[in-house]
């Protein structure tokens, strides 16, 4: 039997929102449907901390991985596409679980939103700023569970 390629719709998700210098992570259950910034993993010139990777995926033992598909306004490429596609291939390959791409488009502004309201309220501070790619992941995976069928799985 071969390997599911999605992710289970009820099960635990890691989302991860890739950055040239970082990686934010989130996870998310289906049981409510929203997600919690967790880690940001540093990216180095040879790529991304695996072992931090690594102790996310064990530590957390999610059902399946949702990368967000960084993609232009209008629906074309931006160069940050192709690493986040490589990066979506390699958790494929090195861990063995359903890796899923969904369109991340505009997670950041509304990563910066939430930051800026819980900043507001006194649960964040200006030094919590280093986060913000973890939130940005939180937007995508809730973005996932929102339509996973707009997911683009990755064999």
């Amino acid at each position: 039997m071969s390997e599911p390629t999605t992710p289970r719709r009820d099960g635990t998700v890691l989302g991860f929102d890739v950055g040239s210098r970082r990686i934010g992570v989130a996870i998310g259950s289906a049981f409510g449907l929203h997600a919690r910034a967790v880690a940001v993993v540093d990216v180095r010139g040879d790529g991304p901390d695996w072992a931090a990777v690594q102790r996310l995926i064990k530590e957390w033992q999610p059902d399946g991985l949702v990368v967000g598909d960084p993609l232009t306004l209008d629906g074309q490429d931006q160069p940050n596409r192709k690493r986040a596609q490589g990066f979506a291939r390699q958790l494929r390959e090195r861990f063995k679980l359903p890796v899923v791409m969904i369109d991340e488009r505009s997670s950041s502004v509304e990563a910066a939103r939430r930051f800026a309201v819980e900043r507001a309220e006194g649960r964040k501070r200006r030094r919590d700023a280093a986060t913000l790619d973890a939130v940005a992941a939180a937007v995508i995976v809730e973005r996932w569970f929102a339509s996973p069928d707009d997911a683009t799985p990755i064999p």
